[in-house]
């Protein structure tokens, strides 16, 4: 992806210089930020509750401020100038399409723990976005266990990860998250991950979208990195990868085909309303 040039969005808050000491344990053992963020993956996108299995380490909840390195910096940047884009195709969208003003979000980076009125970070799932305060929240680290555990590796699937959160940021500007909100509170469990898996393919459709608005900034290879990363983090995928036989009704983000034709559906067209999941049989 071609970056140079972009500017920075100033809606970035960065946590890491205040950097949590206690870590994670599983069964007693450390575990590495990388383990952590995979087996918290795994947990969200399978539906399978993860948090019996985390547990904190002792020792202060925070050590004093600490220098960033370059590489940590550089992911700084990356991330700044990818919301940029975001900012600029939504604002046009919803101008263009929706006849509305645009607000957009402001993303939050941290390194290991943070908190946020949707609770600590360290109990989600990598990305998340909280719509009680409008931010995404995104430990950079992710990146490296997007290319090295989950096969998903480049640019344009960090990209694509960033456009996912500010999709859901889209999402809430709509009033589709408190629709759904409100319909999964009264439905059964089963119910209501079916209503998340049309949520988040809708996410994933937006994201294509947006891909298609940046396409003058895309490079060979590019369209295909955001594809595979769909698939890579598709539930059928995951719960084979966490050893168990896919189980549909468990599902929360939809198949890893589900994902990439959302989000080639938005690609494709480039309008918000190609990705009503809400209204189709068919996903």
């Amino acid at each position: 992806m071609r970056l140079r040039g972009v500017r920075g969005s100033r809606n970035v808050e960065d946590r890491r210089a205040q950097r949590g000491r206690g870590g994670m344990a599983i069964g007693g053992r450390g575990l590495g930020i990388g383990g952590v963020l995979l087996l918290l993956v795994i947990g969200a996108f399978t539906g399978i509750d993860v948090t019996p299995f985390l547990t904190e380490q002792p020792g202060p909840s925070q050590s004093a401020p600490k220098e960033l390195t370059a590489e940590e910096r550089q992911a700084g940047e990356f991330v700044s100038r990818v919301l940029a884009t975001t900012e600029d195709v939504w604002g046009t969208v919803f101008r263009d399409q929706l006849g509305r003003d645009y607000i957009p979000p402001t993303l939050v980076l941290f390194s290991q723990v943070t908190s946020s009125p949707c609770g600590g970070a360290s109990g989600a799932t990598g990305p998340f976005y909280c719509p009680a305060d409008q931010k995404a929240y995104l430990d950079t680290d992710f990146f490296t266990t997007l290319a090295r555990r989950l096969q998903a590796g480049g640019d344009f699937a960090a990209a694509y990860v960033i456009a996912h959160e500010v999709a859901h940021h889209v999402q809430n500007q709509l009033g589709i998250l408190g629709q759904v909100d409100q319909a999964r509170r009264q439905s059964s469990q089963v119910e209501a991950n079916a209503l998340t898996v049309r949520l988040e393919l809708q996410a994933d459709c937006l994201s294509g979208v947006w891909a298609r608005s940046v396409q003058g900034l895309m490079e060979r290879g590019d369209l295909e990195e955001a594809l595979n990363a769909a698939r890579m983090i598709g539930d059928d995928r995951l719960q084979r990868q966490a050893g168990r036989v896919p189980q549909p009704h468990t599902f929360t983000h939809g198949t890893s085909a589900q994902r990439a034709s959302w989000f080639e559906r938005g690609f494709d067209s480039g309008r918000v309303a190609s990705c009503d999941t809400f209204s189709t049989n068919r996903l």
